[in-house]
């Protein structure tokens, strides 16, 4: 049942993919309509997040980038189903990497990576990574609940992967010391925004809140002794986008995994700031107070 559950889903999807993109974001428009005036789909979550993050802000601003991103959020979920049939060419076309020297001096230098970054623009079409670097690229990943959906996400994400793949959170320190002792070396992408799982390890000033945060890459970077590279993505316009690299930490050895992670939590903020409607803000994030 579950295999034809996920069947139908898939199929319907490839078919809503076969359309261009600009007829995608046709039905963009008409869903952001639904989800913003009708569903009202995390409105409250999303005014409250925007209002905390940005307390020198005035109503008409808050809702003004509100509605920005809620037509992003729209976008990017038919974005994210056009990849079912979206040739490597056009999306090399449209997400453009920048700064990639940092994957190659490293590798040459025998050096495995932890690439850290935020649910910022449409990090679903930064998957063709892995034809750009010589690492072996894995993505961090929570199995969804929902096996059919999750079976879908997997295709999705892994179209381009070309030898690299997903890893699911829980086995990721086991595969890379697999990899350690096979002497390949990785790059291992976190998105280091999300909340962290049960535990919360470690609370910093986030957004004009306390905020825990899960120190993974922290310490995967410790412990293994991988240098960590932060990516920017940002959106040029509807339908183009642009990561840019930049060294965050080269010598782990040197910093705490506290220090490691302030740097990054730092850079995430710097990321929204610029381009406040970009970011999840529909995410529950601060639903757990300190103490």
């Amino acid at each position: 049942m579950k295999k034809l559950y996920f069947h139908l889903i898939y199929h319907l999807l490839r078919l809503i993919a076969w359309f261009p993109l600009p007829v995608l974001y046709f039905f963009s428009h008409i869903s952001y309509f639904f989800i913003y005036y009708l569903i009202r789909y995390r409105k409250t979550v999303v005014f409250e997040n925007l209002t905390h993050a940005f307390p020198e802000k005035s109503k008409t601003e808050i809702k003004q980038i509100s509605r920005k991103f809620f037509r992003h959020f729209s976008d990017s979920g038919f974005e994210s189903i056009k990849i079912l049939r979206m040739s490597q060419r056009e999306l090399n076309r449209r997400f453009r990497f920048k700064n990639l020297e940092y994957f190659n001096e490293l590798f040459d230098a025998g050096k495995s990576v932890v690439l850290v970054s935020a649910h910022q623009g449409n990090w679903e079409w930064m998957i063709d990574i892995q034809s750009k670097i010589k690492h072996k690229f894995l993505a961090i990943y929570k199995p969804l609940a929902d096996p059919a959906f999750d079976l879908l996400m997997k295709n999705i994400r892994e179209k381009f992967a070309n030898g690299g793949g997903l890893v699911a959170m829980n086995d990721i320190y086991k595969t890379l010391l697999t990899h350690r002792q096979s002497k390949i070396k990785t790059a291992t992408w976190f998105l280091a925004d999300q909340s962290p799982p049960r535990e919360y390890p470690f609370w910093a000033e986030f957004m004009n809140r306390e905020t825990p945060f899960f120190t993974g890459p922290a310490r995967i970077a410790k412990k293994l002794d991988q240098p960590v590279v932060f990516m920017q993505i940002r959106k040029i316009k509807r339908g183009y986008y642009e990561a840019e690299f930049s060294m965050l930490v080269k010598d782990p050895r040197n910093f705490t995994e506290e220090e490691i992670a302030k740097q990054y939590i730092t850079k995430i903020e710097e990321c929204i700031r610029e381009q406040p409607e970009y970011w999840l803000w529909s995410h529950r994030r601060w639903k757990h107070q300190r103490g």
